[in-house]
């Protein structure tokens, strides 16, 4: 395709996403499905109008899906409620830590076992598969700051968090391949790839994001007026966290996810004290302000900015979903990968999320809801390329595309065709947070 067909392809489903929105929303399905049939009949599978290769395009599909991932993390993380407290995130912490390592295990048994992969492949396919996607997964994530869904909250908290976990289990994977060094016994992975790399990224992150939330409140707070461009603070904060992060090797997903937790939840904080400090002494009736207008408070960074990286999230989940269906084979779809999907979607994903939750007080609603919409993305493609850039056998690395293309390809539909129905029929039950 020549750059004329590639604007026009682009620009005419921007248009038809932008000007059908209303109709789009009434379908049954979401619209990545569009974006995924637009690029699979486009592609080589049907019409092959284009082919866009994954092997030759490694380096430049990785920086495409980091930064889409990247823009999904920070805005999951500014819509998280306040405060944070244990018992609330106790569930979410649960699924990205115990639930993702046992998807690990089972999918790296699964391939193994089943698949005939050698265990250093299985363990990368189960840590490339098993996290949660904050990119596609939009419809079953917290809408806006303030919603108090429990399951949007659960998914979207862990999409945010093991996005960064799965990390040691790729490089785990990719050591057991000879691509990373995991030291004597393993215990260079323990300490430096597991304990050191996650420790460092939530240090990094609260920091940063506490940091930058002090410093443009006092900056709007001054007299006369000081202005802050809240869409690139919000980028700045994520380049620089995630710039850190790589530079004394921490997760950066981790980091960023938790810098906009940081960034929002010390705003409200700061927001309530403002509030406090200004309310006048006297009787309950007196201290209530006559005219809410009276009280003019400075913007926050962290909800200013999420319109905008939102419509980057709709941005680059339109174009890497039809990407995606470019990279489509027909030959992609064998028993090999059909199963490895179906067993991830009905065994593995359920399994591994009934047995981390066993013995909390989350709902078996809930707990059901929660084991059905795992949806696999962008997120996984990153880590395939990642392990692509850094080595991985071609033969092995054509294996593994073929597989995670074909289980993002079924999340995309089956997901897509049912997250409407099911939450419109569980709404109700599932509302407020504990």
């Amino acid at each position: 395709m020549t750059n004329a067909h590639w604007f026009l392809l682009l620009g005419g489903l921007l248009l038809a996403r932008g000007l059908l929105t209303t109709p789009l929303k009434r379908l049954p399905f979401t619209s990545s499905i569009v974006y995924l049939m637009v690029g699979i009949v486009a592609g080589p599978t049907v019409l092959n109008v284009f082919y866009f290769d994954p092997l030759q395009q490694s380096a430049v599909m990785e920086v495409l899906t980091e930064v889409a991932v990247l823009i999904s993390l920070f805005s999951a993380g500014v819509k998280m409620p306040v405060p944070v407290t244990l018992p609330r995130w106790r569930v979410p912490i649960l699924l990205a830590w115990a639930s993702m390592t046992i998807s690990v295990v089972l999918v790296a048994a699964f391939a193994y076992f089943v698949l005939q992969l050698p265990l250093g492949a299985g363990i990368l396919l189960g840590a490339i598969l098993a996290p949660t996607d904050p990119v596609l997964a939009t419809d079953v994530q917290i809408r806006h700051p303030g919603d108090n869904d429990k399951l949007r909250f659960t998914l979207t908290c862990e999409a945010g968090m093991n996005d960064g976990t799965a990390f040691p289990f790729v490089m785990l994977g990719m050591g057991l391949l000879g691509l990373h060094e995991l030291g004597d016994f393993g215990m260079r992975w323990v300490l430096v790839d597991v304990l050191w790399a996650t420790i460092a990224a939530v240090a990094i992150g609260l920091l940063c994001g506490t940091a930058l939330a002090r410093i443009g409140w006092r900056l709007r707070s001054t007299k006369p007026k000081h202005d802050v461009l809240d869409d690139l603070v919000g980028l700045g904060l994520i380049a620089v966290v995630y710039g850190i992060s790589l530079a004394v090797n921490a997760w950066g997903f981790l980091a960023v996810f938790f810098a906009a937790v940081a960034l929002r939840q010390t705003e409200l904080k700061l927001a309530a004290i403002s509030r406090k400090k200004d309310m006048p002494q006297a009787s309950p009736i007196e201290a209530q302000p006559k005219d809410d207008s009276q009280k003019e408070e400075p913007p926050v960074v962290s909800e200013e900015a999420l319109v905008f990286k939102e419509h980057l999230e709709r941005l680059s989940e339109l174009t890497l979903v039809l990407l995606l269906g470019g990279m489509m084979f027909l030959h992609f779809w064998n028993w090999q990968t059909v199963a490895l999907g179906l067993f991830l979607f009905f065994i593995g994903r359920p399994l591994s999320v009934m047995l981390c939750l066993f013995g909390t007080d989350a709902s078996w609603r809930v707990r059901s809801m929660t084991g059905w919409f795992g949806v696999r993305g962008i997120g996984s493609v990153y880590y395939l390329m990642y392990a692509i850039q850094h080595g991985l056998p071609k033969p092995l690395a054509e294996q593994l595309i073929q597989m995670t293309l074909v289980v993002i390809t079924m999340s995309v539909f089956m997901h897509g065709t049912t997250v409407k129905p099911l939450l419109h029929r569980f709404w109700r039950p599932l509302r407020g947070l504990s």
